[in-house]
């Protein structure tokens, strides 16, 4: 079966084409360590036969946590905690990713300084966001570039830069949130810099051998937003800076969404052929015969099982021994 044939992308082999995309467990501190719950959390899914785990949204700089309770990375101290995780997870045969993430307007700890492109808060339960300078915009890019450098250090098989959801550099991709008239903003060039600027500084610190998984929004649901047809001119600009498209939509602003399972695929299949980079869907996919059509007629070369695999750690297991491939 397609579900269970091994893939090479760049020089990362993966035994075969389920991935565990990264979900938020809120389930650290304000110290943003590692602890014994995302152990046994990401171990489990390793053991039940996940060929690629990314994991959750481990942020680059306080100020850039979703809630008080996120993963870290934005300091060493926090290196040790995660190679103990990725070893763990190695020595059962799955590869994993990082998601390297800053929320911007969607940070949800109100002591924080709150940061975005421009100065919008994301709803009232939300700060409004400080504008950033030249200087700030500066910062979180040597941010990333330093968190990049850490998750090496931690032996992390590949890093997923998180520009989907409503996060900072979602922020600034799309006209909708970032308002800005200086050279990160305006035209679709100048609202891809940040972004831009963010890969090339990674590529300083991280492996040329290890991929780069840019996680995306196809469109925002909303009038004069990004849609998949700007999404790919915006993909275009920086795929020589990556090697694999994980596809999402939306979580800039509240709108709504038309959900039904597979309902983003369309979205991988299009960049997939227009860009002509390795996708990964994701998206209400829940059964193996989903995964078959979509892997089969070439829509992606990956599947993500989200909520899935929160349900049943063991769905890889399961469906290889449903239809007799030895693992």
């Amino acid at each position: 079966m397609l579900t269970f044939q091994p893939i090479k992308i760049s020089n990362m082999y993966l035994k075969n084409r389920i991935v565990m995309p990264p979900m938020c467990m809120y389930s650290s501190d304000d110290s943003g360590f590692v602890n014994e719950f995302h152990k046994v959390h990401y171990i489990s899914r390793a053991l039940g036969g996940v060929g690629l785990i990314i994991q959750e949204a481990t942020s680059v700089e306080k100020r850039g946590r979703i809630s008080g309770n996120d993963l870290g990375i934005w300091e060493d101290a926090q290196i040790e905690g995660l190679k103990e995780l990725v070893s763990s997870l190695k020595k059962h045969d799955s590869k994993v990713a990082i998601q390297l993430a800053h929320a911007g307007r969607k940070c949800g700890v109100k002591s924080e300084d709150i940061i975005s492109c421009s100065s919008i808060n994301f709803n009232d339960d939300y700060k409004v966001a400080r504008e950033m300078t030249i200087d700030d915009i500066k910062s979180v890019v040597e941010s990333f570039k330093a968190a990049a450098l850490r998750a090496f250090k931690a032996d992390y098989d590949a890093i997923e830069i998180h520009a989907a959801h409503g996060y900072l550099i979602h922020q600034f991709l799309s006209p909708i949130t970032n308002h800005r008239d200086d050279e990160y903003g305006g035209s679709l060039v100048n609202r891809v810099r940040f972004l831009r600027d963010i890969l090339t500084q990674v590529h300083e610190v991280w492996p040329n051998d290890r991929p780069i998984i840019l996680r995306i929004s196809a469109s925002d649901y909303v009038k004069d937003g990004i849609d998949v047809y700007m999404m790919r001119d915006i993909v275009n600009q920086i795929k020589d800076l990556i090697d694999i498209l994980h596809v999402s939509s939306g979580g800039l602003v509240l709108a709504p969404i038309n959900l039904f399972p597979g309902y983003q695929v369309k979205f991988a299949e299009y960049l997939k052929e227009e860009t002509g980079l390795p996708t990964i869907a994701v998206g209400l996919i829940t059964n193996i015969e989903q995964v078959e059509e979509i892997i089969g007629n070439n829509r992606a070369d990956l599947v993500a099982l989200g909520r899935e695999l929160l349900r049943n750690p063991n769905w890889v297991l399961n469906h290889a021994n449903s239809y007799g491939v030895k693992i």
